[in-house]
Parts: C-alpha cells; structure tokens; sequence
C-alpha cells in the first residue's frame, strides 16, 4: 500500500527575517546556498532616507532607521531570529536598531568565537577607513587582525569578480596569512562562494564570509549531526 502522507514526518522548518539593504543583490543568492536544511530566510529590504547606495553615514544611519519598520513588516512571521544584512553599519554608529536585531557583524564574530578562529586576516571591499574601523571594532570583540586588505570602494559591490576576491587575498602579508587561523571576507553585498571555495583550497585556512556567518546564526537543529 502507499504510504499515508499524514504520517510522514515533517522537517522542522525555522524561519530567520533577514533586513537587506535595498541594493544588496547577493544575500538572497548565497543564503539558501549556505543555510542550514529546514531554514526558510524571509527578506524585507531597508530603504534609507537619502535613497542612496555608497558606503557612508546617511546610507548606514539610513539603514538602521528603517529598521523599525522593516521588523513590523514581518511582525506576523513566526521568526527564530532576525538579522541586518549589513556588516559595515554594525560599527559606523547610528540609530538604535529594534530590539534583538543581530548584525552581520555580530553573526561574524559569534561564528569565529565559536570556532575558536581569534587571529585571522581581513579583506573587504570596503574604503581604507572604513576598513580599519572594521579592524579595530574586530579587536574589541577579542579578534585579533592579523592584516587586512581592502578594495577601496563605496559603492558597485556587486560588480566585483571572483578574480577581483582573489587577487585582493594575494596582497595580503605571507606572514600574515602564515599566522591567521582564518580568512574573513567582511560584507554581505559582494558574491563570495566561488572565491572562498578557491581562498580555502589554496590557503588551507577556514574562509569565513559575512553571508557565511548569517547562514549559520541559528544553532544546529535538535538531533542535526555534528
């Protein structure tokens, strides 16, 4: 006889609302690649009042503001947790953000806690400053950077090639590399999957993205293999 579909047993499905800033083109590409089985990411965009989209305060303050509104959009959603999908905004100041609110900043330094990865180098495609603000609030959160290299860019993150990850990763101190128990590849608006395949296979070191890091924010299911 065939099988009574009632009697299946259903994956449990956890659900994370992820606030994206409004040009971001890559969370929702890579999230599902990266999540866990039986999480369901459900998105509201995040558009700042300067309707502006390079790196700089009114773009991160702006972001944060429209944060409130964005979690009462999905207010009826049965969440597990609720992220931002921005990394840089986490350390740049601004508003309050809505209570309970994770960062991509806070999901990266609880993930290398975790793994137990202090000491790591730094990439991004981030301004030089914004770069060493990162660096810095890093060693505040007990994570040491080793050396950090960035793009220099404000803006058109998701027009950066692999070629590009790859070859910011190559200007990195061979010492540097030497030492670092992990790569960290900061922001969540730049495609990192076919890169960090690539940076792990060559350097042999943990590559932790910033999408990366908010796929895994939730922990492990009950009874998950390890």
């Amino acid at each position: 006889m065939p099988a009574d579909p009632s009697s299946a047993t259903e994956p449990d499905i956890r659900r994370v609302g992820v606030l994206l800033p409004w040009a971001n083109q890559a969370v929702e590409e890579e999230l599902p690649q990266l999540g866990e089985p039986g999480v369901v990411f459900h998105y509201a965009r995040l558009v700042p009042a300067s309707r502006t989209t390079a790196v700089d305060d009114a773009f991160w303050h702006g972001l944060r503001a429209a944060a409130t509104g964005a979690v009462d959009s999905m207010r009826h959603l049965p969440l597990d947790a609720t992220v931002l999908a921005c990394t840089s905004a986490a350390f740049t100041g601004g508003p309050e953000l809505p209570p309970g609110v994770i960062t991509a900043f806070d999901a990266l330094t609880t993930v290398l806690h975790q793994r137990r990865l202090a000491r790591i180098v730094l990439a991004t495609p981030y301004p030089q400053p914004v770069t060493r603000a990162e660096a810095a609030a890093l060693g505040e959160r007990g994570i040491q950077v080793l050396a950090h290299a960035s793009l220099g860019l404000d803006d058109g993150y998701p027009a950066i090639s692999p070629q590009q990850i790859l070859d910011l990763c190559a200007s990195l101190p061979p010492a540097a590399l030497a030492g670092a128990n992990a790569l960290v590849l900061s922001c969540t608006g730049w495609r990192t999957l076919t890169a960090a395949t690539a940076l792990h296979k060559r350097l042999r070191i943990p590559v932790i993205s910033s999408n990366h890091a908010l796929a895994h924010i939730l922990p492990p299911a009950p009874g998950a293999a390890p």
